[in-house]
């Protein structure tokens, strides 16, 4: 039967499996486990293990199949083979020569047989295992490449649990290859299937490179030249070289690469000759790929770059990528991170024609690139990937792998007491112990921090909605303006429901803004950047709007994530009120307004902003589509505050006499901060009375028997006294119901200025 080839997935690669659609399976009489024989257009020819195809495969006619089996037999991506079924004898014995650099003690050949227990394999075949971490060279989980030496019978025969491993004498590197699935055993460095949740983008790229390639008579038809060049941009770690190079070892192209600086000479015209040298072998050697990784580095903006080698650098590339004579058979793909420093030319049709931009992962990419990294672990039962991909926000796949490479070495801490360092080998029963906890994994969490984030990146503070005593009206409004749309996107879909932009929290001062601010970030399980005000201003010209600009930059591109600016009213005054500061305020104004609500649009992204003094902010900053919630943190009434006071003493050794209730009848006008301070305040005072009675020795032995008295709390009712007075607690109360009647930003503006 002819079959379509596709990639395998992610976390099914490496193990020698073909997915098949059953109903190519039926007609082929296979059931699960059964071997088959893949026949490639050319020389190729291999043998893998049949497995139920994907749902979404049914009726497609489709065999997928992971990158070394597409190498064995020879075939590419979307290629016809040739499907039959294989009659495969068991094996009586394998020997198996392990890399000279693997050194194990002990009885191995159990853990092999079991690694390779139902795998068809071939005399000189190497087949990559995952050996614990294969020694203590190998940390990261990655395979480690196992030669076949001998089977017997010979042929391509099948490892079973009566099969007799032998481990040879001699190294894997001094074993011929041989046999016809070994004859090519390089394994692919990387393959599609190392690739994770960059699916999208890795078509795009196909499309560009494979298609002209494989089939020019195609764009022949169509009259078009085929595209020239692929510019890959994104942020660091996303996987951009890794796409570059699947592409090259997918493809049977030949491959070039420039190194940015490599290339560069103080001798004159030295630099132009080598990337001369780069085209004409890549021309002599078609179809080939030229891959230039960060070409920032030779192509900036030559009217920005002082340098003159850097100008002819970049006017000779632009002439090989496009000049008068003909390129022929050659492909150019480009990698950076900073997309907006290439030479404009570079950006055109004819050179680069096409810009992929590859992003942060979702939550489902983030798993797939879990996958690929957790591959050859050996995991414990309890590793929840969902898990991990869900609390990764932000990461991108070198994040990921780093995470992977942390939760081993935990897990290899765990048994390196064990290990004789002074050893040369290692034993095969602790090797065989080796397994990945989850526990593992969130304690490697808690060191990695998204490396897209990092200037800015703010650890979430671990508050929750418990630690908010009373608030509970403000709790509410903002979990409907700022959990819900992360929570449940779907609804929020299917009512044609657009989530606000932001919320400003408004208050007198130590009613717990920005505590609420931390609560919400927890809550909301989302990204957190905390801006002080103050901290962007800058004195040179363009500085402070820049800042604000790379602030929702990086908000955008690890969404979900929650800004939180405190004391906004510091950065973002009311424009044509105060000209003491060169403008800088009023531009740091225009700039907030057009990231708010501006042509780009903010997913995923709620700004929070607090302030005590509203009638200082820009009135257009209040209307609808930028900060269109307005939350009034009042003084805490009653219960509130008795709800508080049970928040700060709930660790507190309280005496029986002590009457919350009571003290928050007698705290009017106490707003949290104040509450807070009273607590530690009656806290002290019952310390203060114990360390004065006992000598120090005593001290430590007897400080279980303190309890924290209503005497002590009325000495300190005595000490602490309110931070906001009636007229205050008006005022605010008087702009609150000016928010809520005001419509226009004109009547906001005059809400606000009722503060005064």
């Amino acid at each position: 039967m002819k079959l379509t080839v596709k990639p395998l997935k992610q976390k099914d690669a490496g193990r020698g499996l073909a997915a098949i659609d059953r109903g190519a399976m039926r007609e082929l009489d296979l059931e699960n486990g059964d071997y088959i024989v893949i026949d490639g257009t050319g020389q190729g020819r291999a043998v893998a293990r049949v497995w139920p195809g994907y749902p979404e495969d049914e009726g497609e006619g489709v065999i997928r199949i992971d990158g070394r089996l597409r190498q064995e037999a020879d075939v590419g991506i979307d290629d016809r083979v040739t499907v039959e079924k294989a009659d495969i004898k068991p094996a009586t014995s394998v020997t198996v020569a392990l890399p000279q650099n693997l050194r194990i003690r002990g009885n191995i050949s159990p853990y092999i047989r079991d690694k390779l227990s139902g795998r068809p394999v071939t005399s000189g075949q190497t087949v990559p295992v995952s050996l614990g971490f294969g020694g203590l060279g190998n940390m990261s989980g990655q395979q480690v490449p196992l030669k076949i030496a001998e089977t017997d019978p010979d042929g391509t025969v099948v490892v079973t649990d009566s099969t007799e491993i032998n481990i040879s004498e001699r190294p894997a590197e001094e074993i011929q290859s041989g046999g016809d699935a070994g004859s090519r055993d390089s394994t692919p460095n990387v393959a599609y299937e190392d690739i994770g949740g960059l699916d999208r983008e890795l078509e795009q790229v196909r499309e560009m490179i494979e298609l002209p390639m494989r089939h020019p008579e195609l764009f022949q038809q169509l009259g078009i030249e085929p595209p020239k060049g692929v510019l890959l941009h994104g942020p660091p770690g996303t996987g951009k070289t890794l796409i570059a190079k699947a592409v090259a070892n997918e493809i049977d192209a030949h491959f070039e690469t420039i190194s940015g600086p490599e290339i560069m000479s103080k001798y004159y015209g030295e630099s132009e000759e080598q990337l001369r040298e780069v085209f004409e072998n890549a021309e002599e050697e078609s179809p080939a790929i030229i891959f230039i990784d960060e070409i920032d580095s030779i192509a900036p903006k030559r009217e920005e770059t002082s340098g003159d080698v850097e100008r002819r650098v970049v006017a000779q590339l632009l002439s090989l990528m496009d000049g008068l004579e003909e390129r022929g058979d050659v492909t150019v793909i480009a990698a950076t991170n900073r997309v907006d420093a290439i030479d404009p030319a570079l950006r055109r049709g004819g050179r680069f024609d096409r810009e992929i931009e590859i992003g942060v992962p979702d939550q489902d990419g983030r798993k797939e690139i879990l996958q690929v990294h957790t591959r050859g672990m050996p995991l414990s039962e309890g590793v929840d990937v969902d898990y991990l991909a869900e609390n990764t926000h932000g990461f991108v796949g070198a994040d990921i792998e780093s995470l992977a490479k942390e939760g081993a070495m935990n897990a290899l801490r765990r048994i390196r007491p064990q290990i004789d360092l002074e050893s040369d080998e290692i034993d095969a029963e602790i090797l065989e112990s080796i397994h990945v906890t989850e526990s593992d994994f969130k304690e490697a969490l808690k060191g990695i921090e998204p490396s897209a984030m990092r200037e800015v990146f703010v650890e979430v503070p671990d508050v929750t909605w418990n630690q908010v005593g009373g608030l509970e009206d403000t709790k509410e409004r903002l979990r409907e303006t700022i959990q819900w749309p992360l929570d449940y996107p779907e609804v929020f879909e299917s009512m044609d429901l657009e989530s606000a932009k932001g919320v400003l929290m408004y208050g007198p001062p130590g009613t717990g803004k920005t505590l609420l601010a931390k609560a919400v970030a927890n809550e909301a399980n989302s990204n957190f950047i905390s801006i002080k005000g103050p901290e962007l201003l800058n004195k040179y010209v363009g500085e402070s709007e820049k800042g604000v600009r790379e602030v929702f930059e990086k908000a955008r591109s690890n969404a979900p994530t929650v800004v939180f600016f405190d004391e906004i009213d510091s950065i973002a005054g009311q424009r044509g009120r105060n000209q003491s500061d060169s403008g800088v305020g009023e531009r740091v104004v225009s700039q907030l307004l057009t990231e708010l609500d501006g042509i780009e649009d903010l997913e995923d992204v709620v700004v929070i902003a607090t302030t005590n003094r509203p009638d200082l902010i820009d009135s257009a900053l209040l209307r609808p589509g930028r900060l269109d919630r307005h939350v009034h943190v009042p003084v805490p009434d009653r219960d509130a505050r008795e709800a508080i006071l049970e928040v700060h003493t709930r660790n507190k050794p309280l005496a029986d006499d002590v009457d919350l209730a009571d003290v928050a009848r007698r705290t009017d006008g106490f707003v949290g901060a104040d509450l807070e301070a009273l607590a530690r305040e009656a806290t002290m005072n019952a310390t203060r009375e114990f360390i004065n009675s006992v000598d120090p020795e005593e001290a430590i032995e007897s400080v279980g028997n303190v309890r924290v008295t209503a005497d002590h709390f009325e000495q300190a009712l005595d000490e602490v006294t309110p931070s906001v007075d009636e007229d205050v607690r008006e005022q605010y109360d008087e702009i609150e119901q000016r928010f809520e009647k005001a419509e226009s930003p004109e009547e906001q503006e005059v809400a606000g200025r009722g503060f005064q």
